[in-house]
């Protein structure tokens, strides 16, 4: 999908299909029938499509008016716009009628939304019936630098949400560890970032909690490390993303449902956002120092594997007391936010699809927040608000932990069926005391199920923007 920003004004018999984005009135150069289509829409209405003919030839041509162009209402418009595009060859979408902001908002939020319309994941198809849609060109007269710059956000973000979206796709045979870690490598240097992977003998003799999960599989784990430098000063303190990377979790000895287990293959989306977001912010050149950690495994119930009443030894000394090994996400995260506090994090984000209680919670609308600092968990907010890439925060308080003492280790590995999320999170914290941290549970909002069914490629559009918002 080709992406082109013209500094030129619409010429409506040289396009191909046409929209118009406008507020009250068309351009006079759109013609007539752009006029009666706006002229068609009702209270409430966006979009509007029809066919004329020009030059012998049937022609579309749309228009669209958002309700306002906050990113809830342009999405909603976005959306019915991009539905109607994606049966195009190409698309000439006219902005003259809207200001320099107007503009840059409505061009990066269509350009997203076509993006999500052409996305195909048809690798393990025999027949792959590609996208219509193979260009959309953004008509900008006098805005032409402020849709360009919006147009390259966007193509950033496109970049990693389908990043994320064909990680989390791909069957777990082939998104093994491994390969998980192999694309993370490939697609950090092919923007100028580092890698560097860290095998199973590392974390065997360094990290006992995450080994005690990844010992049960005979694939082996991997801790991946990816660096950006992108700030002026080299020193300069990074932000840190760390990601879930459970490639597929059975549940281990406490075993999950048959029902709908082979959805745990999105186990790793936590992770597959962070590399999303990670490589997308190197693409965008962020001028920022930013690191990503990545402990990834599966979580399988082989003769090897660790047993409900085990305790542990995390990177950093404490022992835990596994009580159920389906509570496994934790236990690789714990080691790796140890791993990442030799980076001195500036700020440090953790995501994971990690507990069924956020879904309970807050459903598959919301992700799930929590934070040992409230400045942190507003930048992150302000970005979810700003992206509509939803997420809501939940308390954090000392009682909470509470519900994690065990009678014979440091700590247990659940806290119990109350406030699941909170203790899962409040679990993490013992972990992150030397740095500002947030947590985002997205085991609501990483993918889709049913006839929809797939990855959603969230929440890279809240942490990409948190990043822009901190470079």
């Amino acid at each position: 999908m080709e992406f082109i920003t013209k500094a030129d004004a619409l010429q409506p018999q040289t396009a191909g299909a046409a929209l118009y984005i406008v507020r009250e009135t068309v351009p006079a150069a759109a013609g007539e029938t752009a006029a009666l289509l706006l002229a068609s829409l009702e209270n409430g209405d966006t979009f509007a499509a029809a066919q004329t003919v020009s030059e012998g030839k049937l022609r579309a041509v749309a228009v669209c008016r958002p309700a306002a162009f906050a990113r809830a209402e342009l999405e909603k418009a976005a959306a019915e716009a991009a539905a109607w595009a994606q049966k195009q060859e190409s698309v000439a979408v006219d902005l003259s009628a809207l200001d320099a902001v107007e503009a840059a908002s409505a061009a990066e939020t269509l350009a997203l939304a076509i993006g999500a319309a052409v996305y195909r994941f048809d690798r393990f198809k025999k027949e792959a019936k590609p996208a219509k849609l193979q260009s959309a060109a953004f008509y900008a007269l006098e805005h032409a630098a402020a849709v360009q710059t919006a147009v390259a956000a966007a193509e950033a973000t496109l970049y990693g949400i389908n990043l994320c979206k064909d990680l989390g796709n791909t069957a777990p045979n082939v998104c093994t560890p491994q390969y998980l870690a192999e694309t993370a490598k490939t697609e950090a240097e092919k923007f100028g970032a580092t890698a560097k992977i860290l095998d199973k003998e590392y974390i065997r003799e360094n990290m006992g909690a995450f080994w005690s999960v990844a010992k049960g599989s005979v694939q082996d784990p991997y801790l991946i490390e990816l660096r950006w430098e992108g700030a002026s000063d080299p020193a300069a303190a990074p932000v840190v993303l760390v990601g879930k990377g459970i490639t597929f979790d059975s549940g281990g000895i406490s075993l999950k449902p048959g029902e709908a287990m082979d959805e745990m293959k999105y186990d790793m989306c936590g992770a597959a956002s962070v590399i999303g977001a990670f490589v997308a912010a190197a693409k965008a050149r962020l001028p920022i120092n930013l690191i990503a950690v990545v402990p990834t495994c599966e979580n399988m119930p082989d003769a090897g594997a660790s047993k409900p009443g085990d305790i542990v030894t995390a990177m950093n000394g404490t022992t835990i007391e596994i009580l159920n090994t389906d509570a496994e996400g934790r236990l690789i995260l714990c080691d790796a936010l140890t791993y990442a506090a030799q980076f001195e994090p500036a700020a440090l984000v953790d995501v994971a699809t990690l507990t069924g209680a956020c879904i309970i919670a807050l459903g598959h609308t919301a992700s799930g927040l929590l934070a040992n600092n409230q400045e942190l968990a507003d930048q992150l907010l302000a970005a979810a608000r700003a992206t509509n890439d939803k997420a809501w925060q939940l308390p954090l308080f000392p009682e909470y932990k509470e519900q994690l003492k065990s009678n014979f280790a440091d700590l247990q590995n659940i806290g119990g069926r109350p406030a699941g999320t909170i203790t899962a999170a409040a679990f993490l914290s013992h972990f992150t005391e030397t740095y500002p941290w947030a947590h985002l549970d997205i085991a609501g909002t990483a993918w889709k199920s049913g006839k929809e069914k797939g990855a959603t490629g969230r929440p890279v559009p809240l942490l990409l923007e948190f990043l822009r918002n901190r470079a």
